[in-house]
């Protein structure tokens, strides 16, 4: 069962999409997920990155100067 405010946080982003006129529920839970998941992603590479700063380095998701740009605008 869910709690209250995760809850409250979902319907926010189902209104925010039904905003932007995507009303569609199996478009809604699929844009939620990939969001959820680049969020994992994001919050486990800044903790890889906070333990290289302290000596302990894991290996990187996105290793730095490796020559690629990472960007959804390219």
């Amino acid at each position: 069962m869910l709690s209250a405010e995760l809850k409250n946080r979902i319907d926010r982003l189902w209104d925010a999409f039904d905003a932007e006129g995507m009303s569609n529920s199996r478009e809604v839970i699929e844009q939620i997920t990939y969001l959820m998941f680049i969020r994992r992603l994001d919050d486990h590479e800044t903790r890889n990155e906070a333990k290289a700063r302290w000596g302990a380095a894991p290996p990187m998701i996105f290793p730095q100067g490796d020559g690629q740009r990472l960007s959804l605008s390219e």
